[in-house]
């Protein structure tokens, strides 16, 4: 005799399968927690995996550095957020800090500079090399008839520096702004022959004629909102053209006559 398996019967051994095995999960419930893979010959159990991981199987979570940051402190303010007011030091002897002579500062010059002109007229031509320096918030430009206002771009930044640090250094001593004058700057043959007509200390052969040089007054100021004694702003005139000096930025010559510093980048 035949067994006749219909759909209806294999529904029903089917349910009765699903039945008991709901059953064993529920008073058996560790059996539903391993997985139990069978590669050939040999049972790994994955919970057993688990346990073998180690330590350097685990990502570590990187800390944050946690080195303080390195803030230079302000030069203007103290850690309170007081101003600062730093002591006006000038320096000890202007001809022994500023000795440079003419001869010195050719040398930079004829290195640095453009080729002297004759006249005002063919100094026209030479202006693509050289800079205009007449409009600038840290200094003004006397009115000049034996010179005109224009440098070698080496040159009109080392004034535009000069310029600035003058400003920093009067905010951290406390002083009001004040700009300096600059009196003289690129000549030409003709400006310094008649110069000489007038001024014996004048060089034929001058920095001036390359575009190098300039003269910055140390006996006037212009002040930006409130005057200032002329010997202060000139001690600190005096401090900022020594730490150019000093760092190789130019030459510096104190000049009595024409109460200037004579002044050639480099």
């Amino acid at each position: 005799m035949k067994f006749k398996i219909t759909k209806n019967r294999y529904l029903e051994g089917f349910g009765i399968v699903v039945v008991l095995l709901a059953l064993v999960r529920c008073f058996f419930p560790s059996v539903a927690d391993k997985r139990i893979a069978m590669q050939g010959d040999v049972v790994t159990d994955s919970t057993v995996i688990a346990e073998t991981k180690t330590e350097s199987d685990v990502p570590q979570r990187q800390e944050p550095d946690s080195k303080p940051l390195n803030i230079k402190p302000s030069k203007f303010f103290d850690s309170a957020g007081n101003i600062l007011k730093n002591k006006i030091l000038s320096v000890n002897n202007y001809k022994e800090a500023f000795p440079d002579s003419n001869d010195l500062q050719m040398l930079a010059a004829q290195k640095y500079g453009v080729s002297p002109v004759e006249h005002r007229a063919d100094a026209e031509s030479s202006k693509t090399s050289l800079v205009y320096i007449g409009a600038n918030p840290y200094y003004d430009i006397d009115p000049m008839t034996r010179s005109i206002p224009y440098l070698v771009p080496r040159a009109a930044t080392l004034l535009n520096d000069i310029g600035r640090a003058f400003f920093d250094s009067l905010q951290v001593k406390g002083l009001p702004l004040n700009r300096f004058i600059v009196t003289s700057a690129t000549r030409t043959r003709e400006d310094v022959a008649i110069l000489r007509r007038h001024n014996k200390n004048a060089t034929e052969n001058s920095c001036h004629m390359y575009g190098t040089t300039f003269d910055i007054s140390y006996t006037r100021y212009n002040p930006v909102s409130t005057p200032t004694r002329d010997d202060q702003l000139k001690w600190i005139l005096s401090e900022v053209l020594r730490d150019m000096r000093v760092s190789e930025r130019c030459y510096v010559k104190y000049e009595v006559k024409q109460s200037c510093f004579h002044i050639t980048t480099r």
